[in-house]
Parts: structure tokens; C-alpha cells; sequence
């Protein structure tokens, strides 16, 4: 026994209850009241606090290209804010290039995660080019490799038509993976966005205008109608629409095996920020929608069909967001030219957990959208996502007592800005454990550079709604 922590209230998506908890050897080893510490082990006194799985953040995008710049935060930077903010792992995107072989993605991004991540990290394939068969047949091959989910954009230059999007779907089926879809009408989107620059509507409001609440929500539809016509399951990410939210309600009322996931900044913010005075710091895609679809969403986690939290992560200084008023060649800009993504990796489970203190959600409502669905969905459920004994000590002490207050200074990424600025929460982590090494106590990072490893993860087989 490497580590006891004693006397706190032990929570899963299941269950409260106070417990002691040991760790030897980076796993849990026993689960119990009054346990007694072997020789020379660490004992965390956690009397008063929760005691929680570590954090699964399924959707990151670090040292993320965006238009001639980079998101600020690398594997470091983002992994150790997540460690910061009670998130031990970390599943970011390759963004497979034309022609790449989906092992070669795996490699090549592996490369540059490795060296650098403080905590544990695995990647989603962005699937870009399946327009052979080898190439298609190569998403067999990452799954062999532990990288069993996928991602399709309808959106972009780089993402994919409905052809190619069923073909995906068709062979996840085959092989046991699951496809995530960043879901939005591309042709639609570019109409508007002609129609508005033409007229001179050029400030952050427009993005929201072109990416609106029925540019979203038909693409949710078409994704649901051709996840259903290739009878596959489908995870559809950052949902933040009404319309959407209908959409996978029903389909998971027929019995089919449709996922969503929801972001904090659209449970927290609406459309009004387009009208702030710093309206391009919170441009990200799908962009923040009205009062009505946030309500939609927070009764969809209610309800059960959100099935998990995660942040979209991917930060830009304000002088890139700047762009959105004068590009880097100093000529007028426009939306079009504004860095999309905000920073969120350090905030989400502190923002979950802070709503559950409050009373919006249970404790265990929390745990189960930010750890042990993502755990399930993503097929490292027999290694994280839960305080059981054999999986990882992932482990996260939180004070529900501790008054916070999001400020950048406070945050551990190196953007020089947050959209969550002022935001006040109730009760905050006030330790981290990745495999049961302390990485996070009292608002200073003591983990290192390198220390997280790459999680391999099972083949993925969803054939209902339930988790």
C-alpha cells in the first residue's frame, strides 16, 4: 500500500457512501472502513471532502492548426491544466491528412503527445480522406492499436460529404469503433456567410448567425437519419441546440444507440455574448445558441440523453482573436478570420461539480457525465472512469466548502485570457491523483512534464442507448 486516503465521502455514478481508499502500485487496491496503513504508506486525511474519479475529458484539441496559428495550449500546457482542474485524462484529435493511413496519424500525433503530457491522454481520429480502400480499411487498423473512436466534420473544407460519412459509419460497424459528428449544415453555413459579408455584417454576432440554431440542428437530424440507415451507433459531440437535443431524445427512445455530449460554455452562456464589447474571444463552432436550447440541454442531462460533458478545448490568445477586426496583414477583418475555440480543459469538472454543490444536479449526476460515461463510451471503462478496485487511481479530493473564482491568473494553460473571467463557483479540487502520484494540491501543478501515457483503449460495441 503506496497510499491510503482516509475518511471521505467516496462518490461514483452510482453511489455515495464514506469509505477508505488504497492505492498500490497506481491502482486501487482496496476499498473499505477503517483500513490500516502498511509500513511507509502516505496517508491523506480527506474527512469533510468528496472523494471522486478523476475526470475523462472526450474532446480536447491541442496544438490545434487554425488558419496560419497554432491553439495556444500544447500537450503540456492543456494536460496539465486538466490535471489542475480534476481531469486525469485527456482524449484529443488527429486530424488525419489526405492520403494518411489511419496508423500513421496515431504515430505521427503520438509523437509530439508523448514527450510532453503530464497526464494520461488517448486521441479520436478527425477522419478527413477514406476515398480508397485502404484507406477506409486502415480505421481497422487504429482499432488493433487501442484507437477505436473516430470523428467526421460536415463542416470545413476538410470534412467529409454524406457519402464518405456513411461509408465511416458502415465500417465502425464492422470493427467495432464509434463515429462522433461535428454536425453542421457546411453549404448553408457558406451561403450565409456570403449573404453577410456582402452586407457588411462582419462582428462576432454573424458567426453566430451563420452557425445558427437550424444550421446545427438539421445536420443533428441528417447525422441520427444516416447513423440509423448504416445501423450503427453514433456520439454526437458538443451538441448545442433544442432541435438536436429533440432529435437524439427520440432516437434513443426507439432504441437506437445515439450519444450526445454538451460543453460547459453552452450550459453557462447563451448568444448575448456575440454582444459584448470582447464578443470574438468567445467565437467557437458550434457557437453558444439562445435560452431555449441551453434549457434543452441541462433537461437533456436530466433526462439522461447527454451522455457526457466534455470541453471542446482549444484556447488562441486575444491578439489572434483579434484577427476578427484586422487580419495579420494588417487589411480589415471580418468573423471568418477569428481563431474558433475557447479555453475549458481546467473548468470543466470544477463548473459540473459546482452545479451539483449547488443543487441544479446531483454529485453523482456529475461524476457520471464527466468520468464514467466517457469511460464506457470510449472503451477504457475496465481502466478509468470509477473508484473500483484494479482500475487506475485517478482520484480527485474536492472541498464543496471552498468558494472560487475562475480568474485567468488562477488557470495553468498559457492563453492570457478566459470566457469563464469573474465566473464564481461553489466548492473546488483541492487534490489530484493520475495513478495515484499527486499531481494537483491547494492550486499549484507538482506533476511532470512526460508523466502521462498513452491509453490504449478496447474495441467499442453499442447497440442500445444504455451505458
Amino acid at each position: 500500500m503506496d497510499l491510503l486516503i482516509r475518511g471521505g465521502l467516496l462518490v461514483t455514478a452510482e453511489a455515495s457512501y464514506r469509505a477508505d481508499i488504497a492505492v498500490t502500485d497506481g491502482k486501487i487496491s482496496e476499498i473499505g472502513i477503517n483500513l490500516r496503513p502498511a509500513q511507509k504508506t502516505q496517508v491523506v486525511d480527506a474527512k469533510g471532502k468528496l472523494v471522486l474519479p478523476g475526470a475523462i475529458d472526450g474532446h480536447t484539441h491541442l496544438a490545434m492548426p487554425f488558419g496560419g496559428t497554432v491553439s495556444t495550449d500544447d500537450y503540456y500546457f492543456g494536460t496539465k491544466s486538466a490535471a489542475c482542474g480534476g481531469t486525469t485524462t485527456v482524449f484529443d484529435f488527429i486530424i488525419q491528412q489526405k492520403g494518411e493511413l489511419m496508423q500513421d496519424a496515431i504515430e505521427r500525433r503520438n509523437s509530439l503527445a508523448a514527450p510532453d503530457a503530464a497526464v494520461d491522454y488517448s486521441f479520436h481520429i478527425g477522419v478527413t480522406d477514406v476515398s480508397t480502400e485502404e484507406l477506409l480499411d486502415s480505421m481497422e487498423a487504429a482499432v488493433k492499436e487501442g484507437i477505436p473512436s473516430f470523428k467526421v466534420f460536415m463542416v470545413y473544407d476538410f470534412g467529409v460529404d454524406d457519402g464518405a460519412f456513411y461509408k465511416v459509419l458502415q465500417k465502425s460497424a464492422q470493427i467495432g469503433a464509434l463515429v462522433g459528428v461535428h454536425a453542421e449544415n457546411r453549404d448553408v453555413n457558406n451561403v450565409l456567410i456570403k449573404q453577410y459579408l456582402r452586407e457588411g455584417k462582419t462582428d462576432a454576432w454573424w458567426h453566430y448567425m451563420s452557425k445558427n440554431e437550424d444550421v446545427e440542428g438539421e445536420a443533428d437530424v441528417r447525422a441520427i437519419n444516416l447513423a440509423k440507415m448504416a445501423g450503427t451507433s453514433l456520439y454526437i459531440v458538443h451538441l448545442a441546440n433544442k432541435q438536436g437535443m429533440e432529435a437524439v431524445t427520440q432516437a434513443r427512445d426507439e432504441g437506437y444507440p445515439i450519444f450526445a455530449e454538451t460543453c460547459p460554455q453552452y450550459l453557462h452562456f447563451t448568444r448575448e455574448v456575440y454582444k459584448r464589447e470582447r464578443a470574438r474571444d468567445f467565437v467557437c463552432s458550434p457557437p453558444m445558441k439562445g435560452k431555449a436550447s441551453q434549457q434543452a440541454l441541462w433537461e437533456g442531462i436530466k433526462r439522461g440523453d447527454i451522455a457526457t460533458v466534455a470541453t471542446d478545448h482549444c484556447p488562441f490568445t486575444q491578439a489572434e482573436k483579434d484577427w476578427g477586426i484586422v487580419t495579420k496583414d494588417g487589411k480589415p477583418g471580418d468573423f471568418t478570420t477569428i481563431p474558433n475555440g475557447c479555453a475549458g480543459i481546467e473548468n470543466m469538472y470544477p463548473y459540473m461539480l459546482s452545479e451539483a454543490n449547488k443543487g441544479r444536479i446531483t454529485f453523482n449526476k456529475a461524476v457520471e457525465l464527466c468520468a464514467a460515461n466517457p469511460a464506457k463510451l470510449f472503451g477504457l471503462d475496465e481502466q478509468k472512469g470509477s473508484l473500483q478496485v484494479g482500475l487506475d487511481a485517478d482520484i480527485v479530493i474536492y472541498d464543496k466548502k471552498k468558494e472560487f473564482v475562475i480568474t485567468n491568473e488562477a488557470m495553468h494553460g498559457q492563453t492570457d485570457h478566459t470566457i469563464w473571467e469573474g465566473v464564481k463557483l461553489k466548492g473546488y479540487p483541492v487534490a489530484t491523483y493520475s495513478r495515484g502520484t499527486l499531481v494537483f494540491k491547494d492550486g499549484e501543478f507538482i506533476g511532470k512534464k512526460g508523466q502521462g501515457k498513452l491509453i490504449k483503449c478496447k474495441p467499442i460495441k453499442l447497440s442500445s442507448p444504455q451505458l
